[in-house]
């Protein structure tokens, strides 16, 4: 037996769970490995408080053990590696 045709002008609501709309979110920086959405100032923020902290570190643990062999030269390799890393991949 065939089923009715069902001509009507009132269109079925959504179920009252879902009666929200929602509206598409827009990222506007990048998405990198970093946990936040950054621009290139963000990443050269972020990369310059790394740098910071890289050189107070080496002068704390490094320098003291092997402080005629080593100077900041070492962290400063280091910062420039990691500020590239962040800004090209972050």
């Amino acid at each position: 037996m065939a089923q009715p045709f069902n001509d009507s002008p009132v269109s079925k609501s959504p179920p009252a769970g879902n009666s929200a709309i929602v509206a598409p979110v827009r990222h506007t920086g990048r998405q990198g490995f970093l946990p936040i959405s950054t621009n290139l100032w963000d990443r050269f923020f972020i990369s310059m408080v790394c740098l910071v902290a890289i050189h107070l570190l080496w002068l704390r643990f490094v320098e003291p053990i092997f402080l005629p062999v080593y100077t900041l030269w070492g962290a400063t390799l280091i910062s420039g590696a990691v500020t590239y890393i962040i800004l090209r991949w972050g």
